[in-house]
Parts: structure tokens; sequence; C-alpha cells
């Protein structure tokens, strides 16, 4: 075949280094090691560690045999109750009209980059995808850093200084992360008041992925949708909270202001998914019927998190490593800055090397923090997702134990084992790479 006058792919893709989402590349690369029978800690990927919400489960038994074409926004029932599940939650109003629904909350923040006309804006530490969804979708995202000293927020200051140094005039789109994947920090309604004030200053509308929000280990979330009502988007969906990521359930929350992006985005899936699954879009509609269960649920995964994540970033801090205390999901985000002299002796100078040798050593898999998540690449942040454990047994304890138990060190060493050992090997590691 004669080679084409023009590239095949777009050049602006190639020029960006456009690639596989990194998180899902890196799982895979794992599971494959434990395949051929290495014995490996995974700390790699981030999904619940419990079973589907009980409910859910019996619900889609039920509806399993539902096989027409639903509408593109969603079904009404679910609209419905996603506006009274974020009523009770969340304390803020919205219609079942606000709504849409879609296979997963990532097709519809991609569907709305690929509609929006203007300059895209993306929180660093960032989730993988973020950036790959602005480049596919034609944009050149802008960066607004945070550093650990500010939790990993991103502060007013910071998007101020990104909007006059960059000179961005046209319609801009904020992308936050709140709870934040990958550093398990959240926004306090101050944060966020802040922000906010920024971005009425600016005419900035925010995609605010909320999608941890229900994972807030004191049940503390607080919407950017409260304070900023007329310019942000709530992106969420059922993969977090209810452990039903293989499901596909998200969604979208609209404000009337923005009703054109809205419409443009429910014509554009009407074009791509045409609409999410229907039994699960079923099941959920049922769920969200009976928010006390969901309460129960919320209460015992979010305290067996709190438990864990604490233990992984306390373990860490005797050892030296810089880690934010996690105040809600999977993640925590530990910087291994302690052992730079000793690795950098042995020729390990960024931090997927010193992942690679962490893997080699030890046998524990953590992602590095680097481009993948808007890091630089001799920074030795991590994204380390304490989840490889059985949820199913810690999750029966916790509800043998009753709602009132505060869970300790003990609870993760014996319901939570291959974290607690993990966490212990890379301790002693440390320890061992500081010594010689």
């Amino acid at each position: 075949m004669d080679t084409p006058a023009t590239p095949i792919v777009r050049p602006d893709l190639i020029d960006q280094q456009y690639g596989s989402a990194s998180n899902l590349m890196f799982n895979e690369k794992i599971k494959s090691l434990l395949r051929e029978g290495q014995e490996i800690c995974h700390f790699g990927f981030g999904q619940s560690p419990f079973p589907v919400f009980e409910n859910a489960v019996t619900a889609l038994r039920k509806h399993a045999s539902v096989g027409e074409y639903l509408a593109v926004q969603g079904l009404p029932e679910l609209r419905q109750g996603i506006c009274e599940f974020h009523k009770h939650y969340d304390k803020f109003a919205c219609e079942p009209d606000d709504v849409i629904v879609g296979p997963g909350s990532k097709e519809l923040i991609f569907l709305l980059m690929m509609i929006f006309n203007g300059d895209v804006l993306i929180n660093s530490p960032s989730w993988t995808t973020y950036r790959s969804q602005a480049i596919l979708s034609g944009h050149s995202p802008f960066v607004v850093e945070s550093c650990e000293e500010d939790e990993w927020r991103i502060t007013s200051e910071g998007l101020e200084k990104v909007i006059r140094e960059n000179k961005l005039t046209h319609h801009k789109l904020l992308i936050l992360t709140n709870p934040c994947n990958p550093t398990g920090t959240c926004y306090t309604e101050e944060h966020l008041k802040a922000l906010a004030g920024v971005c009425r200053r600016h005419n900035v509308i925010v995609l605010s992925d909320e999608i941890y929000a229900r994972t807030h280990y004191k049940g503390g979330h607080m919407s950017l949708c409260k304070i900023y009502p007329e310019g942000a988007i709530l992106s969420s969906g059922m993969s977090k909270w209810a452990s039903a990521g293989g499901w596909r359930i998200g969604y979208n929350i609209f404000p009337k202001e923005l009703s054109v992006l809205k419409s443009m985005v429910r014509n554009a899936a009407s074009h791509s998914y045409s609409c999410a699954p229907a039994p699960m879009q079923a099941a959920f509609a049922e769920v969200l019927r009976s928010l006390p269960d969901c309460d129960d649920y919320i209460r015992h995964t979010t305290r067996i998190m709190r438990a864990v994540g604490q233990f992984c970033a306390r373990e860490l801090r005797s050892a030296g490593v810089k880690v934010v205390e996690p105040t809600a999901g999977y993640y925590i985000f530990p910087n291994f800055e302690v052992i730079k002299p000793a690795i950098v002796q042995r020729g390990v100078n960024t931090c997927a090397e010193m992942c690679s040798l962490m893997l080699a050593e030890i046998g524990v898999a953590v992602m590095p923090g680097g481009p993948d998540h808007l890091r630089p690449k001799d920074e030795l942040t991590t994204r380390l997702c304490f989840v490889n454990f059985d949820g199913s047994a810690a999750l029966d304890q916790s509800r043998k134990l009753g709602p009132n138990v505060q869970l300790q060190d003990p609870f993760v060493k014996d319901f939570c084992w291959p974290v607690f050992n993990g966490i212990k090997k890379i301790k002693i590691w440390i320890e061992k790479l500081n010594s010689s």
C-alpha cells in the first residue's frame, strides 16, 4: 500500500503524545504478572473493594429482561431518583430535566469537552483521563497547579494566575475533582467559595467531578453546585459509592443557565451511545427509592475506607514519606522524597523508575505521579490505591460490630491484610534503602 501524503492519524494527537488510559494499562500489566504467578501487592488500580450494593443486585435480577432502548437523557424514574439522592445528601435541588444519564461519567465528560467551544483548564494532580480527553476533543488544556502545602487543592490565586498569564478570554471550562483522585483531598466550603469568586469574575464554567462524594469519611462533602449553582455542572455516578463500576451508570446535572450545553451533550449522546444500559438504569431507579438502605451501605463502606486510608498515611509518614491525610475515596498521593538520595546513587532519577524498582525489589505496585497525573517526572509522588482487599469480609465484620465502633489498626490487619502487608513492605524497603 502506498504511503498517503497526509498522516492517517491527526498530527496533534501524535504531537501531544496521546495514548491509552495509563491507569487501565497499568492495571492490565499487573494483572498479567499476577496470572504468571508473581506475588504482587497491587496498589495501582482504584475500584471499590466491596460487593455491589445488595439492593442494586436484587433489583437488577428483576429488571434483567428490560431490553428496549430508553430515552437518550435517561429513564425518567432514575433521573427523579438522582434528584432526590442529591437533595438528601448534598442539600441542593434539581429537576429530572437537568439530568443526563450515560454509560459512565467518563463518556459524558468527554462529550461535554467535544461540544465545548473555549479553553479547558485541569487541576493538577489530576485523574489520568482528563488531559487525554481534552486532547482527543481538540483542546490543548491549561494546567492549574497545586502543592502539598495546600493539601493538593488548587487555590483561587492559582486559578487566577493561569487565566491572566495565558490571557484566556474565550469561554473557559475548569475540570475540578472533589473529592480528588489521586490525592484523597476534599474541598471545604471556604475553598470552594474562593474558587467560585474567580469563576464568576472570569465566566468560568466548572465541571465538578464529585463521583467520590459519598465516600467522604465523615459524610461532610461540600458540593460546588451549592456555592456556584449557575456555573457548575455536577458529574457523578454509581461506580464508587455503590461499588458498581462495571455497570457503567453515570450522570451529569446541568444548571438551568447552561441548558444550551445540556441540550448539545444530549444530542451528542444520541449520536454516540444512544442510551445507558436499560437494566442497570431500571435497577438504580428502584435502589434510589430507598435512601435509608443507601445510608447504611455508605456508612459502613466509608468507615472501613477511613480506617484503611488513615492507617496507610500514618504508617508511611512514620517512615518519613510525605502524605496528605485522605478525607475521602480510595487514594493517597505519597511523596517518596525521603529515599531520593539513596535511589539516585543507584541511577534511579524519575518517579516511574522508582516505581519499577519498588515492583522489582519488593513486589509492590504503585502508579507513578509524573506526567500521567500532570506532575513533573522527577517528583517522587505516586498514586497509591488502598483497595486491594476483600471488601465482602470487611463489610460483614463492620456490620457485626455495629455503627458506633471506630475501626482501629487490628481491623485493618485482620480484614484488609493485603493493604496492611503491602504498607509494611514499603516501610521496611525505605528503612533498608536509607540505612545502606
